[in-house]
Formats: structure tokens, C-alpha cells, sequence
């Protein structure tokens, strides 16, 4: 085994002369940045059947994704997929990737803020420190906002409160 020193982004550019390439790092959403907080709460209803969309907030594609925590009842039955949508003023509110962050979660028991940013498994370890707009694969930021929401895939058979708590870095 070798001894090795390495370095993550944010102290790569940290210690870097500066330079025009350099800049491309954004070194606030990785290290430093401010961290923006956004909270959605839907009321769930018993017979909210599959493919009904719950919209909790929005976030901008230049964002770097810090968490998204889900909070519920007990909504017994429901399941949902979570993950990211056209504004409706935009390409009619269509879907960008139903499941970005969780793919059929559960609901069915109450949870509390359990983090669910990397269960789809899109978002790797490797990729954390990269905006949204790359985790999307886009060539460049488009600097459009997305909706997060739920797309249920089993129907609520109980009436109860869903939450989403979003964490972002803006780059300020």
C-alpha cells in the first residue's frame, strides 16, 4: 500500500492559482456555501390513487443537492416515487425524472426527516459535489427551477400528512 495525500474539489481550488478553468469549480457549493432550507407539507387522503402528484417546492438546476429528508403519518398503503418536474408554466409541468431521489418509497409507516437524497441510487457518492444540472446530465445549466414531488405508486388507503425537507446549496 502507498501513502497518498488527495485532495476534494473545494481544496483543489482552494490551493490552485487562479485562472478562467478554475472558476468552472464553484468551490461555494462544496465548501462555505449557505444552505438553503425548503419545506412542502401535503395532506394525503384515502383514496389518492396511483400517478397523483404532490408538489412540495422548487429548486434551481445551478443548486448542489444537500438533502431531501421525507417526514409522514402513517398513510397506510402509499408508496411514491420522488423526484423532479417542469414548473407547470413550463413544458406543461411534465416530468424530468419521476424517481430522481427515492423510487417507491414507502409511507405506510410514520417517519421522521429520514433522508432519502441518495436512495434511487442516481445520486453516487462520487457525484455529491455536483449541481443538479449535471446529476440530470445536461451539457450546461440551463437555470431553470424544478418542482420536487411525490408521484404516488400505491394508493393511499388512509388519510395523513406528507413532508419534504429540502437542503440546498446556492453557490452565495
Amino acid at each position: 500500500m502507498a501513502v497518498v495525500n488527495k485532495s476534494s474539489a473545494a481544496i483543489t481550488k482552494r490551493d490552485a492559482p487562479p485562472s478562467q478553468t478554475n472558476s468552472t469549480l464553484a468551490p461555494t457549493k462544496v465548501a462555505t456555501g449557505r444552505v438553503k432550507e425548503s419545506l412542502g407539507v401535503i395532506q394525503a387522503a384515502n383514496g389518492d390513487s396511483i400517478g397523483s402528484i404532490l408538489r412540495y417546492f422548487a429548486v434551481h438546476s445551478s443548486w448542489r443537492v444537500s438533502a431531501i429528508r421525507l417526514s409522514c403519518d402513517a398513510v397506510t398503503g402509499a408508496a411514491a416515487d420522488v423526484g423532479l418536474y417542469d414548473m407547470p408554466t413550463r413544458n406543461s409541468g411534465a416530468v424530468v425524472d419521476a424517481d430522481f431521489f427515492a423510487s417507491a418509497q414507502s409511507l405506510a409507516s410514520a417517519l421522521d426527516k429520514t433522508d432519502i437524497t441518495r436512495e434511487s441510487g442516481l445520486i453516487t457518492v462520487a457525484k455529491l459535489e455536483q449541481p443538479l444540472w449535471q446529476l440530470l446530465g445536461l451539457a450546461q445549466d440551463p437555470g431553470v427551477w424544478y418542482d420536487v414531488a411525490a408521484t404516488l405508486t400505491a394508493a393511499a388507503t388512509a388519510d395523513g400528512y406528507t413532508a419534504l425537507h429540502g437542503y440546498f446549496i446556492d453557490g452565495n
